[in-house]
């Protein structure tokens, strides 16, 4: 297992610097990214397996313990984050084929290979155990992220670029202020020492760090009021692009803000996390209704989204957590199908602007419903995996007498199905003609670029139904993994023994 683990963590690195070596012979370094996408993804899901059946596996790289060298370490949370994220990465690249030399105008030799190491820098973030790590896995990210955002060079992306980096910079800096304070306090930046040591912290060190924490991972989870460089970021770059930062990058950030704060006993700062997760559901959702534009209500969607993940941490019991944990499980690949849709919309309409497109279902009745199943999902309703994730942080948030956030949870479900309804009806209803600007430049229905895009995101509508039906052991499983991030030195145990 051991083997695997570090295939994980150094494959795409080495992936991408053979997709790189042979960047002009475009189908050659198609083949080389996508078959490695497609072996990491079956990886993860061996991992998830022998992770849910045999207990936690603990690299000591090179051989050193815990407090002088680097660890990864594979639990039943991070198997679990680690396949979705794979699969969604894979389902897009195979996507972005479709699009590259019809819509983004030049073969972008550069987006395969960097998304390798994107793909590197996420499974490094997931898999280690200390916070200088995942200092560095989160700066690869920011790098790799910032190529994909910028590489077609128009303004636009710049200006957004700039802002993405900025606000992320500053993320960083505190970072690693932050690592000087704990270093300083506890000796050690590992977690499982951390797990052991912060709780024996005069609580206001120790509530510092996890508020200063909070901030840090927030920043690049998007919660508020850290969240204003999302928007204007994502709709600008192209749509697959878009769809592997809707689905990942701010989930890395409150992955890290629920391993650090459960392992850490953070406890005390649960009414201050409901309190952001409230107002993270309220704004994204308000700001969602407000947009005209269907990547900028998706963009605004991922800020409320982030607070039902929030919800569930701020409750600090084990149901809580499991439904924070089902909901990310979940969201991952149902915010990514809907960009991928949105994808779609635009290279039949030729724009995602609501008030240039009407009467789409009727041209195009396929797009309507892949539309209409991740919506549906992303509101919470039955039959779909959104109503389970909901359900299951409404009884925890039930269960733990917190009724303000429960409240805020359904009512911005409400809204959430308002500005989907929002997007159906002036883009799939409305006039049957319709209005599609620009219709020579729109791809050819029958073309294989076309047909290759509607399998791709029929595959992921299928996946994220595939999750809804596997909702028991997805639960079971989600359950397992609270009950290990919150069990009294589990963590420290498995790292240490």
């Amino acid at each position: 297992m051991n083997e695997l683990i570090a295939i994980l963590v150094l494959g795409p690195f080495i992936s991408a610097a053979l997709a790189l070596s042979v960047r002009r012979l475009t189908i050659l370094r198609d083949v080389i990214t996508i078959a490695s996408l497609f072996a990491f993804t079956v990886g993860s899901a061996f991992l998830l397996y022998f992770v849910n059946t045999d207990g936690t596996f603990v690299v000591k790289v090179g051989g050193w313990q815990p407090d002088l060298g680097i660890v990864l370490v594979a639990d039943l949370f991070a198997a679990m984050i680690l396949f979705i994220a794979l699969a969604t990465i894979f389902v897009v690249e195979v996507y972005s084929i479709s699009q590259r030399a019809s819509i983004w105008g030049a073969d972008p030799y550069l987006v395969g290979p960097i998304l390798l190491v994107l793909t590197a820098g996420v499974t490094l973030a997931i898999l280690t155990g200390d916070l200088f790590t995942l200092f560095v896995s989160f700066e690869l990210i920011l790098v790799a992220s910032y190529v994909l955002l910028t590489h077609q060079g128009r303004p636009p992306q710049i200006r957004s670029g700039m802002t993405y980096v900025v606000m992320n910079l500053f993320a960083s800096t505190l970072f690693l202020l932050g690592l000087a304070f704990v270093y300083a306090a506890t000796g050690t930046v590992n977690m499982a020492l951390l797990a052991q040591r912060i709780p024996e912290l005069q609580d206001g060190v120790r509530l510092g760090i996890g508020l200063w924490f909070l901030v840090v991972f927030g920043t690049k989870a998007a919660i508020f009021p850290l969240f204003s460089w999302l928007p204007d970021s994502y709709p600008t770059a192209p749509t697959t692009i878009t769809a592997v930062f809707a689905g990942l990058l701010t989930k890395i950030g409150v992955y890290s803000i629920i391993r650090f704060h459960t392992i850490t006993g953070m406890d005390d700062l649960g009414p201050i996390i409901l309190v952001a997760a409230g107002l993270t559901m309220l704004v994204g959702v308000i700001g969602a209704l407000a947009q005209n534009d269907v990547k900028r209500i998706l963009s605004f969607h991922i800020i409320s989204q982030i607070g039902y993940m929030l919800m569930g941490l701020g409750l600090f019991s084990v149901a809580g957590i499991a439904g924070a944990i089902l909901f990310l499980f979940h969201h991952m690949p149902t915010k990514t199908v809907l960009f991928l849709v949105g994808g779609l919309i635009e290279s039949s309409a030729g724009t995602s602007s609501l008030d240039r497109i009407s009467g789409l279902a009727f041209r195009r009745p396929i797009i309507a419903v892949l539309f209409a199943i991740p919506a549906l999902s992303l509101a919470g309703l039955p039959p779909f995996s959104g109503f389970v994730a909901k359900l299951s942080l409404v009884e925890a948030g039930i269960q733990s007498g917190s009724a303000p956030i429960v409240f805020v949870a359904l009512f911005v479900s409400i809204l959430t199905l308002l500005s989907m309804a929002k997007i159906w009806l002036e883009v799939f209803w409305g006039n049957k003609a319709g209005s599609v600007p620009n219709e020579d430049q729109v791809p050819q229905p029958g073309s294989w670029r076309n047909r290759l895009m509607i399998s791709t995101t029929s595959f992921a509508v299928i996946g994220t139904l595939l999750i809804a039906a596997s909702a028991g052991p997805l639960w079971d499983m989600s359950v397992r993994s609270a009950s290990e991030l919150t069990g009294s030195g589990f963590y420290s145990n498995e790292v240490l023994k």
